[in-house]
Formats: structure tokens, C-alpha cells, sequence
């Protein structure tokens, strides 16, 4: 299952958040120009019922009539269709209008008060269209007058104005502040997850090898803290566990390496038959594995010293000259390749011979009589132990390193601790332990140290 990352998650919230919040601005923006749109218009609307008002005098006789200036006269003639108007007396009489039909339009309509009146008219005039406009009650020289006047609703094409120059001044900015804006969130995202990520990294460092290892509560998130005390609970809890594993294994391979001395004395001093040497062996097997327990207790409880600067040939020929006869003993041969210079590596003297003497046992123990059993050092500091036993199947290949795991129809007197004793030191000595195929001819197990530091 693919796991969903809580930066990416909080990444696309926050760019959903932005374009939520450019698209209400936006909303807004446009609401507002609209709104002002309309305001405008209406203001215009006002001026000219104004205009109109102020221009309208009473003739010889007593009759209002409208004299407007040439120019605007002029305009209002050039656009008859486009900006109307209907001039009336509060009996309802026309005074003007323009055009004439207009003032037909409006003839019915009740009577205007101080307060505008705005319309709208569908589908009317000569050219059939909209208007917008307004009724009003104004004061002039020739007493009150009813004035309507309307044109075209021009709120559309004021909007598009100003949107098009919002579009070319500013609109173009909008997706390059939320590219630039949405990067600061995704920068500031990291930026806060970066103890989350600090205290994960060190909780990976945490293994039954540093139990003690704590993760830090200062510098965290409030949020974190309660989930970090109770990991670090937890891995108390775990430390006291693996304490106990290990003080239990300890002090019963002690308890059972005297009994097991006494018998081991007390079978010597009696004659052999076939029964006999069956229990002397099984008490070699049993000594074996207190030995085995013991070892790994120690690894476990102590941490090795592995500053020094040893010479791994000169390990290796000591440990095939210690253990030649006894794998003759066991009705095979040993033999040692390595360079005729020293070879240099950082460790433990002492747990890398243990190393080595796991991976010659557990050859021995797999080599059918009569083969050779190989410890090869090679210049770079690695070593290599063949056997020409059965080999190892390659699914089993790294589960052979655990604790107590023996591999599927095997059939040995062994529990399962040597090479697990064996990768413990070599992840002591940050280095590695691994094992392939001989070409069908058994098994090479190789030792990998870190060089040497010489300076």
C-alpha cells in the first residue's frame, strides 16, 4: 500500500486554500465592479434628468418649452435611439422628448416622486432594445417637472472596461504570486516538518543493539511532544525487556556451566561403549551452546572495542593453525590463502578470531568428509570461508543470520546462535557479513571490515 506523505497532503490543502482564496478576491473584484458600474450609471443617469431640468424655460405665454445648448442638442440627435428622455409638467403634459415615441412610452406610467425611480424596458424603440434609466420629480424655472430619461444599459460593457484593464495591469501577476506564494508554503511546510523528520531518523537508529538511545523532547512542535514521551515510554518499556533477555541468558549459561563441567569430568574418568560416547557428545553439544550464550550475553551487554588497528592475516593463520587439528578430528582439512604483506583493518582482535571461528565451525559442521574447508584473506581486508557442503538457498540467505533460525532439511546438532554470533560483530564493527553460492560447489561466507585508519 502506497503510503500518502503528510507534506504532500499539506501542500495540495494549502494550494486548494490559495486558489480558493484568489478565486473569492476575484469574486469580490468583479462584484464590486459591477456595483460600481451601476452606480456610475445611475449617477450619469441623475446628471443629465439635471441637465435637462435646468434647461427648460417658460416661453412668451407662460409655456415651458426645452432649450437645449447646440452640442448637446446635437448629441442627443446623433444618438436618438441610444439615450432617450421625456420631459413632462406634473399634469402630464409632454414638453419634450426624443425621440416622440418615447414620450408615447411613458405617457402612462404613474406619476414620478423626489425620490429616483429606476426601469428597465425590453425589446422597445425603433431598433428594438433594452434601456435602463430613471423617473424623477425635479425643479426647474417652469415649476416641477416629471423627467425620464434612459439609454442603453451600459454596465456590461463598463465591467468588461475595467476588467479587461484589471486582465493587463493585474490579473497576469495572480498566477505568478500563487506559484511564488504556494512555494513559501511548501518551503515553510518543510521547514516545520523538519523535527518530525530529525526525530525519525533517530528513532531508526533505535535496535536491540542501542536500546538506550532517547528521542530529544526539546525543540519539537507542541503536538509532537505528547506522541514523542510516549514512544520514548515505550522504549523504556523495551529496554527493561531486552535487560531481562539478557541478565536470564547470562546467569543461566552460568548456572549450567559447572554442572555440565562436573559431568564432562565424570564421563572421562568412566571407560567408553557406544552409549557412553553418544553422552559425552551430547554434553559437548550442551557445552557448546552455553558457551554460544554466553558470548552473545556479552555482545549484547558490552560494547566492543573496535578502535584498534589489527592485522587480519596474522588473526586468520592463528586461528587455522588453533583449530587444524581439530577439524582434522572431524575428518576434514583446513587451509589458508592470504597475502604475503599484512593486512589492516579496524576492530576487536579477540571478536573478530570468534568470527572466524563461527564461520570455520559451521563449514566443518556442513562439508561432507574428506573436503577441504577454505579461509581465504584477501588485500582489502576482507575474509572468506568456502565449504563444499549443500550451499545455501538464496531465500534463506539473510534469514540465516538470525537467532535460533535453522534452514529448512538441515540436519546439524547446532541451535542456530554461530552466525548470528557472527553478524553481531560485524555490525559491532559497522562492517558486514554475507553469504552466496560457490557455483554449486557450497558456500562462501565473507567478512567485510572498514579500512583501517593508518594516519
Amino acid at each position: 500500500m502506497r503510503r500518502r506523505s503528510l507534506q504532500r497532503r499539506l501542500a495540495i490543502r494549502l494550494a486548494l486554500v490559495y486558489v480558493l482564496a484568489i478565486a473569492m478576491a476575484v469574486s469580490f473584484f468583479i462584484y464590486q465592479a459591477y456595483n460600481t458600474a451601476g452606480s456610475l450609471s445611475d449617477r450619469q443617469l441623475g446628471l443629465r434628468a439635471a441637465d435637462l431640468a435646468r434647461y427648460v424655460s417658460v416661453a412668451n405665454g407662460g409655456v415651458p418649452r426645452l432649450n437645449l445648448p447646440p452640442e448637446l442638442a446635437a448629441a442627443y440627435a446623433a444618438a436618438s435611439d441610444a439615450d432617450v428622455f421625456a420631459i413632462r409638467t406634473s399634469d402630464g403634459r409632454v414638453i419634450a422628448a426624443s425621440p416622440e415615441s418615447f414620450a408615447e412610452q411613458v405617457a402612462g406610467w404613474p406619476a414620478a416622486t423626489d425620490s429616483p425611480s429606476y426601469f428597465r424596458l425590453k425589446n422597445v424603440g425603433t431598433h428594438v432594445q433594452d434601456y435602463y434609466g430613471l423617473s424623477i420629480v425635479l425643479s426647474s424655472a417652469a415649476g416641477p417637472l416629471l423627467i425620464t430619461v434612459a439609454h442603453e444599459p451600459e454596465i456590461n460593457q463598463l465591467v468588461h472596461t475595467i476588467l479587461r484593464g484589471f486582465v493587463f495591469h493585474i490579473g497576469w501577476l495572480i498566477p505568478i504570486f500563487l506559484a511564488i506564494t504556494l512555494a513559501i508554503g511548501i518551503l515553510a511546510i518543510r521547514s516545520g516538518l523538519r523535527p518530525l523528520r530529525d526525530v525519525s531518523h533517530m528513532a531508526s537508529a533505535i535496535g536491540p543493539s542501542a536500546t538506550a538511545i532517547r528521542l530529544p523532547e526539546s525543540n519539537l512542535p507542541s503536538e509532537l511532544v505528547p506522541l514523542v514521551a510516549a514512544v520514548n515510554h515505550a522504549f523504556d518499556r523495551l529496554e527493561q525487556g531486552f535487560a531481562v533477555q539478557r541478565e536470564f541468558t547470562a546467569n543461566a549459561a552460568h548456572e549450567l556451566r559447572t554442572p555440565l563441567a562436573i559431568i564432562t569430568g565424570a564421563l572421562d574418568s568412566v571407560e567408553g561403549n557406544g552409549a557412553i560416547k553418544k553422552l559425552r557428545s551430547d554434553v559437548a553439544r550442551m557445552n557448546r551452546l552455553v558457551e554460544q550464550l554466553l558470548r552473545v550475553a556479552r555482545l549484547d551487554a558490552i560494547a566492543l572495542d573496535v578502535s584498534k588497528t589489527i592485522d587480519v592475516r596474522a588473526i586468520a593463520a592463528s586461528m587455522v593453525t588453533m583449530m587444524a587439528p581439530w577439524v582434522i578430528e572431524q575428518g576434514r582439512t583446513l587451509a589458508l590463502t592470504a597475502p604475503d604483506e599484512p593486512v589492516y583493518v579496524q576492530g576487536n582482535a579477540y571478536a573478530i578470531e570468534d568470527a572466524i571461528r563461527n564461520l570455520v565451525e559451521n563449514a566443518v559442521t556442513h562439508s561432507p568428509l574428506g573436503e577441504e574447508v577454505m579461509v581465504e584473506v584477501i588485500a582489502d581486508g576482507r575474509v572468506n570461508v568456502a565449504d563444499h557442503g549443500p550451499g545455501v538457498p538464496i531465500d534463506q540467505q539473510e534469514r540465516i543470520f538470525e537467532r535460533f533460525w535453522r534452514g529448512r532439511d538441515v540436519e546439524t546438532t547446532g541451535v542456530g546462535l554461530g552466525l548470528a554470533i557472527v553478524k553481531k560483530i560485524m555490525e559491532a564493527h559497522r562492517g558486514a557479513v554475507e553469504v552466496r553460492n560457490n557455483s554449486g560447489l557450497g558456500s562462501i561466507f565473507t567478512l567485510t571490515f572498514p579500512p583501517a585508519d593508518r594516519t
